[in-house]
């Protein structure tokens, strides 16, 4: 938790020092923040209320009841009364493609999603254990974690937008505030986005954690993070817009050589290296 408000504070802070330093060209520091921040929170707040219908919309996932998939709505209810949370709505996705996601903008209006190619790959055990970290995701509402994360990063980029369009507007006399504006409105996305990508990360070690915890599966889930990993690994691609690789449990868009700090999930191995400690300390106390 403090690790995440430290984040946060961050975001915040890169936000406040380039809306001061636009404001500072156009002669309104506060007023220039506020606008972008009001703007980025309309857009996000759209996408937060319908973001389960927007999402299940892009990654082409249908509701499924129970009596087409009773062990899948099993497993799900199962471990989402184990939470102690209302038991998601569940869905499928028609691709050979191994993965899941969990979506919704809170506990009482959540959907548990599912592929097709991950039901034929793994076994119940690392169904469950994968299922176990998308409840996480849902009871701890890493959704509105993420959305507050993309609003604030969201006001940096329409600002450094502002920035460098109002930079060639600039007579002599603001050719200071112009240069600061352009350089940080170059440095502040990328600033922003590697402290998001951060965010994500730290969120996917905690539902892995609180998945195995809840499951106490830690070693099944490791297995089926094993097995989706080297799907992606061997080119097998969603068909699907790469702007939901954020939400699914495994990144559908690269490979494990793919620069970690850049990446919105840790590298699959120190996750499974972790679970493995997990399951160790779930041995020590039985």
């Amino acid at each position: 938790m403090l690790r995440l408000a430290l984040m946060m504070s961050l975001l915040t802070g890169i936000l406040v020092i380039l809306g001061y330093a636009v404001g500072w060209l156009f002669g309104s520091p506060e007023l220039v923040t506020l606008g972008a921040l009001i703007l980025a929170a309309l857009f996000n707040l759209i996408s937060y209320l319908y973001s389960d219908k927007i999402v299940l919309s892009m990654t082409h996932a249908k509701y499924i009841d129970e009596s087409s998939e009773p062990v899948l709505h099993r497993i799900v209810s199962q471990l989402a009364q184990s939470a102690g949370i209302p038991k998601p709505k569940v869905a499928i996705i028609n691709s050979p493609t191994p993965n899941a996601f969990a979506t919704g903008r809170g506990p009482s209006r959540s959907v548990v999603a599912v592929t097709t190619g991950l039901m034929n790959m793994i076994n119940e055990n690392e169904l469950e254990g994968v299922l176990s970290h998308e409840i996480s995701h849902v009871k701890h509402n890493d959704i509105l974690v993420a959305s507050v994360a993309a609003t604030v990063a969201g006001a940096i980029s329409y600002l450094a937008l502002i920035g460098r369009f109002g930079y060639y507007g600039t007579n002599d006399r603001n050719r200071e505030a112009g240069t600061v504006a352009l350089l940080l409105s170059f440095l502040a996305p990328l600033a922003a986005f590697l402290v998001q990508a951060a965010i994500s990360r730290g969120r996917e070690y905690d539902a892995d954690k609180e998945g195995a915890l809840l499951s106490r599966k830690p070693l099944a889930l490791a297995s089926a993070l094993e097995k989706i990993e080297r799907a992606v690994r061997n080119g097998a691609r969603l068909n699907i817009n790469p702007s939901t690789s954020p939400l699914w449990i495994v990144n559908p868009f690269r490979g494990e050589s793919f620069v970690e700090m850049f990446s919105t999930h840790p590298t699959t191995s120190k996750r499974i290296e972790r679970l493995r400690s997990i399951a160790i300390n779930i041995g020590s106390m039985q």
